[in-house]
């Protein structure tokens, strides 16, 4: 882990471009950024473990964050991936407990700490940080109880589809061969795509190689692209 008091141009504009980031007052976004410590990371290594006390508030400026649980037999599984512009650690702030997961880089990944005696005074200082998070949480909410659902109420093709389409939006870049093809940027082996599903390495093989026969996506080694945004939107709504 490298410490840079500088966040590149790329960098910040992934940051101020971020869903809930954006929609912040100039002035609290200012304020956020001067108490934030710009970190880098390498592939692979830990931010946060598990059980360690909430010290900080996270914010992803690049690469992205993976947060994982380990089973009894010592399995990590992967929970979710927060993309350039996702802040996180927010509800430890509030509740003073300690990290319930573990967070690592995946692939290189810049991350904007700030301690919690600053978020404190930032809270103290502006009054809309509170509604802002409190938003932040609510949309949280409605996408766990989505992914809810949509586990136990839709097909694991369709899951696959929403799944691929989430990651075309948060890590989608223009195919060179062709512009109206997306390849993800995230690299993601079968298994971790996987466990975000709730399924089998297998079963999600299956279900790819079924969509790579119909050219709705092609299979890259380290990678993979939609070919067929409008025949996923379809797929993803299978029931």
């Amino acid at each position: 882990m490298d410490d840079d008091p500088i966040l590149t141009i790329e960098e910040r504009t992934a940051i101020n471009k971020g869903r809930w980031f954006s929609m912040l007052s100039p002035t609290l976004r200012h304020d956020i950024l001067r108490c934030a410590v710009v970190r880098r990371f390498e592939d692979g290594e830990l931010i946060a473990a598990r059980g360690d006390p909430a010290e900080q508030w996270f914010g992803c400026a690049k690469g992205a964050v993976r947060a994982s649980s380990t089973t009894v037999t010592g399995k990590q599984i992967t929970l979710t991936y927060m993309e350039p512009g996702s802040w996180f650690g927010d509800v430890e702030m509030f509740d003073g407990d300690r990290r319930p997961h573990d967070t690592f880089a995946h692939g290189d990944t810049t991350v904007l700490c700030v301690a919690r005696a600053d978020f404190q005074k930032i809270l103290s200082t502006h009054a809309e940080l509170y509604e802002a998070l409190t938003r932040l949480q609510a949309r949280r909410i409605r996408q766990l109880f989505g992914l809810v659902e949509d586990l136990n109420t839709l097909p694991l093709r369709a899951r696959l589809a929403r799944q691929l389409i989430h990651l075309v939006r948060s890590y989608g870049v223009p195919s060179l061969e062709d512009a109206s093809q997306m390849r993800i940027g995230l690299h993601l082996a079968q298994e971790e795509l996987a466990q975000l599903l709730g399924a089998s390495r297998q079963r999600v093989n299956q279900e790819l190689k079924a969509m790579e026969r119909e050219e709705v996506i092609r299979l890259e080694s380290g990678g993979l692209v939609v070919r067929d945004r409008a025949a996923m939107m379809r797929i993803s709504n299978e029931s």
